[in-house]
Parts: structure tokens; C-alpha cells; sequence
């Protein structure tokens, strides 16, 4: 220890003893520089009536500018890390060296001819530049060799944003310890930023140039720094740069810039809901408080995508107690634990049940009592389920009629159904099953005072079993990414949006009613797998291929959100509606289930026989072959 300690020590010593050394050299050649200059750099021709006084007056000129420098810490700081307020003492302690310089002159001046007065602006000015070359040129160095390793080690990187954000971003990139990235140029819609420079990168033009310039750069990756950029706006800068083939980032939001500082690893990858071009569903906040907030909540299916943001977002206006029923229980540890650390204040419960045991369900409802119930819990991938008919009955009509009979018979409130748009003229078993559940909570909406109501949407991004996260694994396995039909087109939302409207339609509901979000314009399948191959940095077709499988069981060209019989009303949301209810026979209904109930817990029955059924039961079912 002693040793190490003693190492230490001379390595400090030594760095100020060359610092020392390097100063003396620096005070007496500005001395004498500053003579030269001022006499065009003919020592000949500096008088000795000059040159005498500055021979006599360095003697204490030296060591008093020596305790300067000590005074104002020039032999204390660590200049590897030195900023404003070292390169202030260097400033201060140069101009008092001059001061004092001056003040000793004139002691020794002869025949009352005093030193020419740009002597000591020279001296102060030459003084000034040795000591910050002595203190900086080795950290320039450093820093030198560092950004020639970074360019050699590094990918090249676009900003689009010229802005405050553009400007921390490419400051944070251009720091030595980040070395993956190497930022060559910037982009700006401004023209009166063109030309100019941030953090020393020329921003090069607005957005036509994005695809040009990737190219004229090696652009590999490209990083959207306009966090106010939102909706519609970001869907359209977002399609240009797509077309550079390069890897596409986004800095998440305005909040990135309270502090004033950009955190790199806060960037996150642009996804295909950024370029869907429509803004987010607006909720009213205050109406889903204000219904949920001291309410006991049960979510059904609470572990699953859908289910698991129900549960993060009611927790969010502190329910009095949330209850959460799955089949499955690791996804449901998961979502306990993290709302466990995320909202501590909210009372939480954990069941595994299946929503198919009627008297299970009953246990739980007489338990708990809850107001308001969300029923998420469904099967609902289109073909497995065209090869288990009878699995997709039992668990999606028979165990909504199980949990929809037991939130009746034990004074819940609310009964919210999460329906889909393939509930509409369906051409599967999936979206039959679906049907049937709606027309489950209007037939009981009539008989009970439970407000019954269904929300109706399409496909959500990124959740189980969607296909954005099949093409995502097909694009990092190389390809090829499997669309089924060239032409097959899917409405889309984002699973906070579904939720948002679910907890929306809780709050407008006074039973009955089927809810239908306008999701905008549908989108093609294709598309999407094109957009997320060149998201990824990849070519389509050449780096990526897309094969085309062809439609599978039960799957139809494109989807729809209402039947012709179904109105439509609207809501205080401009983006949610109302479908008018369909009357049919409740009576003879019931009577279809029980038949069908039959069927399903019958070994002999096949399941041509379950679909007849169904195709009784919900006449708009059809195959999609006969579409």
C-alpha cells in the first residue's frame, strides 16, 4: 500500500515539475517574443534601453508568475477533464502575470523610456497561448486519435432534426466513449439551417435529400431527433427515410429534453405503427376515472396482450381493487409483478381459473363482487381454431355466457366484451364464436340490470399471435416474411389505443350497445412487411424475400367493422361509434345454445356438425371461399 501510495505520489510531482519546467520556458520566451514581434523579428534591432529592463525584471517576473499559477490552481487541475472554469484561471492568471510584468518594468526602464505598451499585450497574449497549449494540446491529442478510431470503428449515422434535440444528440455521438457511431450529416426541413453547422455536421438539406445523401454518406443508420413529431407528421417524414434502407431510430419524446440531456440508450427503434399515419385515439381521461377510480375491477384473460394493458391502465386510476383471472399463470405473475412495483397504493388479486367452469366463476364473482368486469379472455388465432371448432366454442361462448351469467347474478354493473371486427359476416369459427358472444351480453342486457355491452376493433400491433411479431422473427432468421395474399388488407390499432377505447366504452355505456372504433384506413398486409423489412435495414427482395402462402382456413381478403344491418351513432369520441343492436329471437337463441353445448360435449358429434350449427345459430357465417 505504502508503495502505491509512494507511486502516486512521484507521478503527481512529476507532472507538476513539468508543468513548472514548461511555464519558466513559456514566461521567458513571451518575454522576449513579444520584443521580437514588436520589432518585426530582428533581434538587432530591439534597443538595449528595451531589451535591458527585461533582462533585469524576469528574476522576479519568474517565480512571482509561478505563484500566480499556483493561486489559480494552473498546477491542481486534472486537464483531462477541464472546462469553463480552468480555462477562466488560465485567463486571469496570464492577464495578472502581465500586470505584474508591467508593474516590475517600470523599476527598471532607462532614460526614462518606458516599455512599448503592446509589449505587454504581446507578452500576456503569448503567455496565454503557452500555458493553454501546455494544458490542452495532450488532451486534443487524446481526443484526436479517439474520433480516428471512432470513424474506423463505427457505422455512419443521419439526423433528421437540426433542432435542440438534433443538436444534444449529435454532441452525445460525437463523445469519445460512444464509438459505434459516427454522425456524417443532418437534415432539416429549415432552409435557413442549411449550409450551417451543429456540433461541427454540416446539415445538408430538408428531406428530399434524405435518400440521396444516405447514399452519398454509407448511411447506415438514421435517427429521427424531433420529438414533438407526432401522428400523421411522423408517418410522412418516416415513409421518406424508409427508402434509404437504413436503420430507422426515434428518440421517444419532449420529455427526453428536461433535463437537457439526451440519453442514447432512451432511443428506441421506429416500429410499423409509426408509419400508419394516424393520430391516437384521445380518451376522456376524467370519464374513466371517474368510473373506475375506488370500483373492484375484474379482468378476464388479464395475462394476455389485451388483457395485461387493461389491467396497467385501470390500475392507473386506482381502482379499489383489481382482479385479475387467467388460465395461464406465468403471464400473469408477470403483469402482477410488475404492477406490484408500478402502483403499490392498488389492492391486487391473482385467480387461475378457466372462464369455461361455470361454478368456478361463480366463486369468484360471490368473492369479490365486482362493479365493473372487462372480459378479454378468449381464444382468438383464426386458424388453429379452424381446427378446433369445438375448443373455440366452449372457451369463447360458454365461458363469456359463464362469466357474463355470474357478473348478473352478483350485482356487477358493467360487463365490458372485447369483440373483434371478425365478428362481422364471419368466415371462420373464431369470428363466429365472437358473434355469438355479442349476441350473448345483448340477450342478457335486456334480462338483467347489468349494463352489457361489446367493443368491437381490429387487429392490434404487436400483440399475441399478431403478425407483426412473426415478420419481425422471420426478418431476423433472413427470410423469407410469409404474407398470405398480395391483396389482403387488415385494420389496425395499437394495444394502449384498444384499451383506451374498451375503457372508453365502459364509461358511454347504458347496455346493449357494440362499440366500433373508426380505425381510418385499412392497411395492406404486403405493405406492412415491406415497411418492416426496410425498418430493419434491409433491401426487399434482395436482402429479404416475401413469399406468398396463399389465404389461409377461415380467412378472408379484408375485414369489416359493422353489418348492413347495424346503424351508427356517435359518440361524445368522434372516433367511436355506436352499432345499433340487431334483434333476433332470445328465446329460440338460448335454445340453439343448449343445442350446441350438446354437440361440443358429445364424442360423436363432428365438427361439420358444430359449424352447421353455427352457421344456424349466426346465418352471415359463411366460408370465405364463397366470398
Amino acid at each position: 500500500m505504502r508503495t502505491e501510495r509512494q507511486s502516486i505520489f512521484f507521478i503527481w510531482l512529476r507532472r507538476r515539475i513539468v508543468f513548472v519546467i514548461l511555464d519558466i520556458a513559456g514566461i521567458i520566451a513571451a518575454s522576449y517574443l513579444a520584443l521580437l514581434v514588436r520589432f518585426e523579428f530582428s533581434f538587432s534591432s530591439v534597443p538595449d534601453y528595451f531589451l535591458i529592463p527585461v533582462n533585469r525584471a524576469l528574476p522576479f517576473t519568474l517565480p512571482l508568475t509561478l505563484v500566480l499559477f499556483y493561486i489559480f490552481r494552473l498546477y491542481h487541475s486534472l486537464w483531462v477533464f477541464a472546462g469553463e472554469k480552468e480555462l477562466q484561471n488560465i485567463v486571469f492568471a496570464c492577464l495578472a502575470s502581465g500586470l505584474v510584468h508591467g508593474i516590475i518594468l517600470q523599476f527598471y526602464r532607462m532614460d526614462l523610456v518606458a516599455v512599448p505598451k503592446s509589449f505587454y499585450i504581446l507578452y500576456t497574449f503569448l503567455l496565454l497561448a503557452e500555458v493553454f497549449a501546455t494544458r490542452f494540446t495532450p488532451r486534443f491529442l487524446k481526443s484526436s486519435r479517439s474520433k480516428q478510431e471512432h470513424k474506423l470503428a463505427t457505422h455512419n449515422v443521419m439526423i433528421i432534426g437540426a433542432g435542440e434535440a438534433g443538436n444534444m444528440i449529435t454532441k452525445e455521438l460525437g463523445n469519445a466513449k460512444n464509438r459505434e457511431r459516427n454522425v456524417r450529416c443532418i437534415i432539416d426541413d429549415n432552409p435557413a439551417t442549411w449550409g450551417s453547422f451543429v456540433q461541427g455536421v454540416r446539415v445538408i438539406g430538408g428531406r428530399d435529400r434524405i435518400v440521396e445523401c444516405a447514399d452519398l454518406y454509407s448511411i447506415e443508420e438514421i435517427i429521427v431527433a424531433i420529438p414533438e413529431l407526432r401522428g400523421e407528421a411522423l408517418s410522412e417524414l418516416l415513409n421518406v427515410c424508409k427508402e434509404a434502407n437504413c436503420k430507422l431510430r426515434v428518440l421517444p419524446g419532449v420529455y427526453q429534453m428536461v433535463s437537457g440531456e439526451v440519453d442514447l440508450n432512451e432511443l428506441r427503434d421506429v416500429d410499423v405503427e409509426d408509419l400508419l399515419g394516424r393520430d391516437s385515439v384521445r380518451v376522456d381521461i376524467d370519464s374513466i376515472a371517474g368510473y373506475v377510480r375506488d370500483k373492484v375491477v375484474l379482468v378476464t384473460g388479464g395475462g394476455g396482450s389485451i388483457g395485461a394493458e387493461l389491467c396497467r391502465q385501470i390500475a392507473s386510476h386506482m381502482p379499489s381493487h383489481l382482479v385479475i383471472l387467467d388460465i395461464y399463470e406465468n403471464s400473469v405473475y408477470e403483469i402482477q409483478q410488475e404492477l406490484e412495483h408500478d402502483f403499490p397504493d392498488v389492492h391486487i388479486s391473482i385467480r387461475i381459473a378457466s372462464v369455461r367452469d361455470a361454478r368456478r366463476m361463480n366463486e369468484i364473482f360471490a368473492l369479490f363482487r365486482p362493479d365493473i368486469v372487462y372480459h378479454a379472455a378468449a381464444h382468438k388465432h383464426v386458424p388453429l381454431m379452424e381446427d378446433a371448432p369445438a375448443e373455440a366454442v366452449k372457451n369463447n361462448i360458454f365461458g363469456t355466457r359463464a362469466c357474463a351469467m355470474a357478473a348478473a347474478t352478483h350485482g356487477t354493473k358493467r360487463f365490458v366484451l372485447i369483440s373483434t371486427d371478425k365478428a362481422v359476416n364471419p368466415t371462420n369459427i373464431m369470428g363466429a364464436t365472437k358473434r355469438v358472444c355479442e349476441m350473448i351480453i345483448q340477450a342478457l342486457n335486456r334480462e338483467y340490470e347489468t349494463e352489457f355491452v361489446a367493443v368491437r376493433f381490429g387487429n392490434v400491433l404487436g400483440s399475441n399471435g399478431s403478425v407483426i411479431p412473426l415478420f419481425k422473427k422471420q426478418i431476423a432468421m433472413g427470410g423469407p416474411v410469409t404474407v398470405t395474399d398480395p391483396e389482403i388488407i387488415r385494420y389496425f390499432m395499437t394495444i394502449p389505443e384498444a384499451v383506451s377505447l374498451v375503457l372508453q366504452a365502459g364509461a358511454y355505456a347504458k347496455g346493449g350497445e357494440i362499440f366500433v372504433l373508426d380505425m381510418g384506413k385499412p392497411v395492406r398486409i404486403l405493405d406492412l412487411a415491406e415497411n418492416l423489412i426496410k425498418l430493419s435495414g434491409y433491401r426487399v427482395g434482395a436482402d429479404i424475400e416475401i413469399a406468398f402462402t396463399g389465404l389461409r382456413p377461415g380467412e378472408k381478403l379484408y375485414e369489416e367493422m359493422l353489418m348492413e344491418e347495424e346503424g351508427l351513432k356517435e359518440t361524445e369520441n368522434r372516433l367511436i361509434h355506436i352499432g345499433r343492436p340487431i334483434d333476433f329471437d332470445e328465446e329460440h337463441f338460448f335454445r340453439q345454445l343448449e343445442e350446441l353445448k350438446r354437440l361440443v360435449t358429445d364424442e360423436d358429434a363432428t365438427e361439420e356438425k358444430i359449424r352447421n350449427m353455427m352457421r344456424i345459430i349466426v346465418p352471415t357465417y359463411h366460408d370465405a371461399e364463397q366470398e
